[in-house]
């Protein structure tokens, strides 16, 4: 088996005809028809990614998601839905999905997004722990930690895989460009909401450090700012 899926979908024709699909390319697959039978059965086997309509019996793909990142902060989210509205799929993104599929869907898509999200998990991490002093800050890439004066955030994948980017190329100009396709895999305009969202999220986390900033460098891209 290739690797463990949990596919969450209540419409029984799709579920049957996506599973056996998923079935025949190697990969095992955990099948729920709603959203509070899978959150239950979470826990039970091995998940290394998860496969959430958003319109679900019981409790909605985005309560599932949100349940699931408390939980698990690294393992990916792959949205499928029907809704079409920017919003939603910002909505997706932000409570920590990795990237959406929208009805109707080729097998064939669904399958290279499945397989980029776990070549991409499968990267392995050095041994040593990877670890950057920032002012009264140390970050902690391995084990998603901010720590300060004593206290620890534990940050989500994706805050700390932007946050080490940065930190590799601090004090230069980054484009958007650049950071969508090195840490989503591509450049896509709701991503790049995304992005914005999380940018946001680092700012705050580091407001209490005068010596760093990350400068908006209109239309271009972004400066992390860090006066050693």
């Amino acid at each position: 088996m290739k690797a463990n899926i949990l596919y969450v979908e209540d419409d029984e024709s799709l579920g049957f005809v996506t599973r056996d699909n998923l079935l025949l390319e190697g990969y095992q697959v955990h099948w729920y028809k709603d959203g509070a039978e899978a959150l239950a059965a979470f826990g039970e086997h091995p998940v290394d990614l998860f496969v959430l309509d958003v319109m679900l019996p019981e409790m909605d793909g985005y309560t599932l998601a949100g349940k699931i990142r408390e939980k698990d902060t690294q393992v990916p989210i792959l949205f499928v839905t029907a809704k079409s509205l920017k919003e939603d799929r910002l909505h997706g993104l932000r409570i920590g999905a990795d990237d959406y599929i929208t009805k109707p869907f080729s097998i064939e898509e669904l399958i290279l997004k499945i397989e980029i999200f776990l070549k991409r998990r499968a990267i392995v991490e050095p041994q040593a722990p990877q670890i950057f002093d920032l002012g009264k800050f140390q970050f902690d890439h391995k084990n998603l930690e901010l720590n300060a004066a004593g206290q620890s955030r534990v940050l989500t994948q994706k805050e700390a895989d932007l946050l080490k980017y940065f930190l590799e190329n601090k004090n230069q100009l980054v484009r958007r460009s650049a950071i969508l396709k090195s840490i989503w895999g591509k450049d896509d305009y709701f991503l790049g909401r995304s992005l914005d969202v999380f940018i946001s999220r680092l700012r705050k986390y580091l407001k209490s450090e005068e010596e760093i900033k990350i400068e908006n460098v209109h239309g271009i891209g972004f400066r992390f700012v860090h006066e050693e």
